[in-house]
């Protein structure tokens, strides 16, 4: 039911990506969901939605590793970096290799910001959006609004970074991470561990551990790209963390209230959604993707 498989992008740049493909046969009348992951994650991110969520029973999902994460690494002659260009060409060409004309796009962090680019740029292929704690960047707040100023620093650091590894200075090596086996801590622990339990989701140093030294950096960057709100034209669902410790929710509502089409949710956490409340987002969706039926079979 849930396999890996890898297809060569715009560029030829072979990339990976996991499938859940549902035993009944009306999954092929059914718009499949493309859940995009975080900074420094990978397919893994979903893996609660995917053995949880209503939608498996008649929807393909496909949850890629992202160009420059997880097992779609990616290292060029240049020392280039991912960005929001080949992130959001990723995406048209997996949905291409898979058959298939429209997808709903969710996405969670960064994640959420590439499904919204998308939108803009391939409207036709997007059926539906849905953002999970979208990072805005006139919303961002603590650290990452102080570094925000810096992105022009940041961009000749990349290129620094860049050179070192088009000379062969680089790690060959990078940890992996199973986001499964990193939540399920944080699903034990009591309210006063949870904390405690959550101190690898976000740390710099863990993440540095799984991801190229210029594409950790250059996903900062990706952040400061404002979001194409006027370009959007799909119906769409906002869920968001009412904690401040990221981003300002108000903010992030008054940038998307914009759109006739966008409904929002909150819910009482700092950040990782995924990870604090996996039920309720998987709810959520759910009843928000089956509420929809104009988009809920292909055209």
């Amino acid at each position: 039911m849930d396999e890996k498989r890898y297809f060569q992008s715009y560029d030829d740049a072979t990339l990976m990506y996991r499938c859940w493909q549902p035993a009944l046969a009306q999954q092929e009348q059914s718009i499949p969901i493309v859940l995009l992951h975080g900074a420094a994650s990978n397919s893994t991110r979903w893996w609660h939605f995917t053995e949880h969520s209503r939608l498996t029973t008649d929807r393909l999902l496909l949850r890629p590793d992202l160009r420059g994460n997880g097992e779609s690494i990616w290292r060029t002659a240049t020392g280039a970096t991912a960005g929001i260009d080949h992130w959001t060409q990723d995406i048209a060409a997996m949905l291409r290799h898979e058959k298939q004309e429209r997808a709903v796009i969710l996405g969670h962090c960064l994640g959420a910001n590439i499904a919204a680019h998308f939108a803009a740029r391939y409207p036709e292929m997007c059926a539906g959006l849905i953002l999970v704690e979208p990072m805005a960047a006139r919303a961002l707040t603590g650290y990452l609004a102080r570094m925000r100023p810096f992105t022009p620093l940041l961009k000749v650091i990349v290129k620094i970074i860049s050179l070192f590894n088009r000379f062969g200075l680089y790690r060959r090596r990078l940890d992996t991470v199973d986001l499964k086996q990193l939540d399920q801590p944080v699903h034990q622990a009591s309210a006063e561990e949870r904390d405690q339990a959550l101190s690898n989701h976000g740390s710099i140093w863990h993440d540095l551990k799984i991801i190229p030294l210029a594409q950790f950096v250059n996903n900062f960057i990706a952040l400061s790209h404002l979001l194409p709100v006027e370009d959007i034209q799909c119906p769409g669902l906002v869920i968001q963390a009412r904690g401040i410790s990221m981003t300002d929710p108000e903010k992030t509502k008054a940038l998307l209230g914009t759109l006739p089409m966008m409904e929002f949710i909150e819910l009482e956490s700092e950040h990782w959604i995924p990870t604090t409340h996996p039920d309720l987002l998987c709810q959520f969706v759910d009843e928000w993707v089956l509420k929809h039926q104009d988009f809920s079979h292909a055209s």
